[in-house]
């Protein structure tokens, strides 16, 4: 790494150390909201708020302190990984890592990014597993990316570089067996791995002692087709069947602290991933931050937005979201305090499916896409704004810019990266990152970096969009 790039990663791990700060005090900084109600709380077995998980923080909020690169940011730059790029995480020293799964081989790739060009540092490849296999992952406190391999193992991926001015290096730091086909691994607040697996199954691994435990979900064949998210109360897990609040009993096993059903339709909608909810769930709330989890569940002829308390697991409101020709998402939602944002991936033409995910009914549809505003209050969930918008991408809501980051596609297959106002749904600017098959964007989410940079996966590689320099 040269000595520019050096100083940008300094500067970088300067500006998460005072965001965690300003987080944690309350105050502001140049690009952090500073509200100190509804701000999704820190956990820190974890990397930083908005870069350590995919969905930005520990309960999925999809939201994240940094400001984005703008209304007119600098030039975006492709950068070819050789893979499908969904998990763009980085801890509190800045250097973004990429978690990608081969074309072909579907083999799980880590790529260690450099801060300043985007290109690998260094790249270690893990052992394949199905589609979603080492998909989900998060960067703990140690700046450790923690993820899964095919042989049904938590890595714990640790990096470093050989003497000042050396390569880098990716290493597996420790290896914890769990013997199952894990779907998605998330930090908990006691320090606890948390993980689900493929089958129904979910559980904890302790990385100071390798202890695991797990329980198996529901009476049925349920399966975990999403990831899964924490908060103070313990840990929300989606099946393709219900909602849960996992817990740990006063023996250290694993507990349901509550079960809700939800409406799972007759089929797998076109443009979802499985035959159930396509929501990983969203902790959020006006107070503490996570008073609320929500989902979206599978029902037809309309979808809902179903949000519950997440103490005792009683549901705040039900609504139905878009219309009969959209109504359908892969994709979480975004929860802000009292807010939830929700994207259509109705009919979004996925080129491949998971193992098992069914066949789709009906087998195509069109993509309309759209995108609503839901508030959550004493009236239940109240639709504010309704919207057209093509998301090819997770939403993801900046609250240092108050601005929602997404990526649209055209009917063409054209790619723009999307400022779009969380008041009212319009479309503030577009910015132009591709077109055709390889610059297909996937409904993945992108991740914004303390300097404003946000890091786009899609099916080529990763687009790295810069703020504009003055």
């Amino acid at each position: 790494m040269n000595r520019t790039a050096r100083s940008r990663t300094a500067l970088l791990a300067l500006s998460t150390s005072l965001t965690l700060i300003a987080v944690l005090a309350g105050t502001a900084v140049r690009g952090v909201a500073a509200e100190p109600r509804g701000v999704p709380p820190v956990n820190r077995y974890a990397g930083p708020v908005g870069t350590a998980t995919m969905h930005g923080d520990a309960g999925s909020s999809d939201t994240t302190p940094y400001a984005g690169p703008g209304a007119d940011p600098a030039t975006p730059v492709t950068i070819a990984l050789g893979g499908v790029c969904p998990t763009v995480l980085a801890g509190a020293d800045a250097l973004p890592q990429a978690l990608c799964t081969g074309y072909l081989d579907r083999a799980p790739t880590l790529h260690l990014l450099d801060p300043e060009t985007s290109v690998p540092l260094a790249s270690l490849t893990l052992e394949k597993g199905s589609l979603l296999g080492g998909v989900y992952a998060y960067v703990d406190h140690r700046d450790r990316l923690v993820t899964v391999d095919g042989s049904g193992a938590i890595l714990l991926i640790a990096h470093d570089q050989q003497g000042p001015g050396g390569s880098w290096r990716l290493f597996v730091q420790r290896r914890i067996p769990v013997r199952a086909t894990i779907t998605t691994v998330a930090p908990g607040y006691d320090g606890r791995i948390w993980f689900a697996t493929a089958h129904g199954r979910a559980g904890y691994a302790d990385p100071r002692t390798k202890d695991v435990r797990m329980t198996t979900l529901g009476h049925q064949a349920e399966i975990v087709a999403n990831s899964i998210s924490t908060a103070p109360e313990g840990t929300s897990v989606v099946t393709d069947r219900a909602t849960y609040l996992l817990t740990t009993g006063p023996r250290g096993g694993v507990q349901v602290a509550w079960r809700r059903a939800y409406d799972r339709g007759p089929a797998r909608k076109p443009g979802q991933l499985s035959h159930g909810s396509g929501a990983t769930p969203t902790f959020f709330g006006p107070r503490t931050g996570h008073e609320y989890v929500a989902i979206t569940d599978n029902a037809r002829p309309r979808e809902h937005l179903v949000v519950y308390r997440t103490d005792t697991g009683r549901t705040v409101c039900s609504a139905p979201i878009f219309g009969a020709d959209n109504s359908g998402t892969e994709n979480s939602t975004v929860g802000w305090r009292n807010q939830v944002y929700v994207a259509s991936t109705y009919g979004y033409p996925y080129p491949a499916t998971p193992d098992g995910a069914g066949a789709a009914d009906p087998a195509t549809a069109d993509f309309v896409g759209g995108m609503q505003r839901f508030r959550v209050g004493p009236r239940g969930c109240r639709l504010v704004w309704s919207r057209p918008t093509r998301s090819a991408a997770v939403p993801r809501l900046s609250t240092g810019e108050h601005v929602l980051y997404t990526v649209t596609r055209s009917t063409s297959q054209v790619y723009r990266l999307a400022r779009i106002s969380p008041r009212t749904g319009a479309v503030l600017s577009e910015t132009l990152l591709g077109a055709g098959p390889l610059s297909d964007t996937l409904q993945m989410v992108g991740t914004i970096l303390p300097d404003g940079t946000l890091l786009q996966g899609s099916i080529g590689g990763l687009s790295a969009v810069h703020p504009d320099d003055p």
